[in-house]
């Protein structure tokens, strides 16, 4: 007489192999948790997302763009020439702006028909396309220590030092990093050093 066949087993390794998936699923949750935990903490004390709002610094950032600041680097590295930064507005510190750094302590810039002289060399921008160039002019100015001179790109629609004036380097907070709004537009913004001819 056949004996039932004991099925017992069966139900137990059923139970280990539910465990085993129901532990990887907890550690794969867990692991998530702690990179999204970890992501949190450096985008809310390394970077700050912001938005441009207006067009001065065409083409390489356009309106309602959204980006990345890094708000430590300048503890870091100093300030350089070609950096695009963002500051409090000198003229009301409630508002932020954002231009390119063209010259640094000390310096002294000047400006003839549009072409940008700082310390007597003409300083060569790539990134300033000939319809959004200037023909203004601006007498020999020095940079006062522990500030700094900037521009924006978009020479003929920007309110910049040409207006208020050097940036005292306490009022500038971070430096613009990566784009990531809008999709087509998502990447980090390219190093434009500006080299004095």
């Amino acid at each position: 007489m056949d004996q039932p066949v004991n099925s017992s087993p069966q139900p137990k390794e059923h139970g280990a192999s539910f465990s085993t998936i129901r532990a990887a699923v907890m550690n794969w949750t867990r692991d998530l948790l702690i990179a999204l935990g970890l992501a949190a903490v450096i985008i809310v004390f390394l970077y700050q997302p912001v938005k441009v709002e207006g067009t001065s610094m065409s083409p390489l950032l356009t309106d309602q763009e959204r980006i990345f600041i890094n708000k430590f680097v300048y503890r870091f590295e100093p300030i350089q020439r070609g950096d695009v930064v963002v500051f409090w507005y000198p003229m009301d510190k409630s508002k932020s702006f954002i231009k390119r750094v063209i010259a640094l302590s000390g310096d002294t810039v000047e400006i003839q028909q549009g072409r940008v002289l700082v310390n007597g060399k003409q300083l060569d921008e790539p990134y300033v396309p000939a319809t959004f160039a200037d023909r203004g002019s601006l007498a020999p100015t020095r940079v006062p220590e522990g500030s700094f001179f900037v521009l924006g790109d978009h020479r003929n629609s920007s309110n910049d030092s040409r207006v208020f004036g050097a940036v005292p380097g306490q009022f500038i907070y971070g430096k613009a990093v990566f784009v990531y709004w809008p999709v087509e537009r998502f990447g980090a913004l390219p190093v434009a050093g500006s080299e004095l001819q």
